[in-house]
């Protein structure tokens, strides 16, 4: 299956100085478009310590000039992988604009204020799943899953405060590289990346890659 990419020229005097900025400028415009159910959608990769990796979909959370922030079980597999090994890649798949953002960096977890006024957020029955779900662990069937959660609901009503759970909360990636990908005609695709310079002054070089 092939198909030709049309899209705008997307060139380095079009850039904005700061990677997030662009990333905010990007993602304006796919939330506003309506063509994506999630646009916040993002393929989260990590490994192992032996470099075994590992991807899923989680939703992006919030972002500013500190990085891209998102939440899970601290116990899952990506929780204890980023605990090992912090090296984290991000990616955000727009299919229908022909583009895609790569995040690399390293992830931390966020302070627990951050984490605990986010949960206090999330609906209650999102609230009550973070507490029933062992994630990445084996379970016996969904039934043992649903059991948890009713007796969660039971517990937890519907207007009680649920307290986040201890082994539940943020990581932040603070990034190394940002890549911008612009599809185009002929496989001659823009890919302009974002590279953090060193000394801690927060500057940024862009390097044009060929596609």
């Amino acid at each position: 299956m092939r198909e030709q990419y049309r899209s705008e020229s997307f060139t380095e005097d079009g850039l904005a100085p700061d990677p997030m900025d662009q990333f905010a400028h990007w993602f304006r415009q796919v939330a506003a478009g309506g063509m994506l159910h999630e646009p916040n959608a993002m393929v989260v990769s990590t490994a192992t310590p032996e470099g075994r990796p590992s991807s899923r979909t989680v939703l992006l959370k919030m972002y500013d000039a500190r990085g891209f922030v998102f939440f899970t079980n601290y116990e899952s597999r990506k929780g204890r992988e980023l605990a090992a090994n912090p090296y984290v890649s991000l990616l955000f798949p727009w299919h229908p604009l022909a583009r895609q953002v790569i995040v690399t960096g390293t992830a931390s977890r966020v302070a627990r204020e951050e984490t605990v006024a986010y949960f206090r957020t999330r609906p209650h029955g999102s609230q009550l799943g973070a507490w029933a779900s062992d994630q990445s662990t084996v379970i016996g069937g969904r039934d043992e899953l649903v059991r948890r959660y009713e007796d969660l609901a039971a517990r937890y009503p519907e207007g009680e405060k649920v307290p986040a759970p201890p082994h539940w909360g943020g990581f932040r990636v603070v990034p190394d590289t940002i890549e911008f990908w612009q599809g185009h005609e002929n496989r001659l695709h823009d890919r302009l990346r974002y590279v953090r310079e060193g000394g801690g002054d927060g500057k940024w070089r862009v390097e044009r890659l060929c596609p």
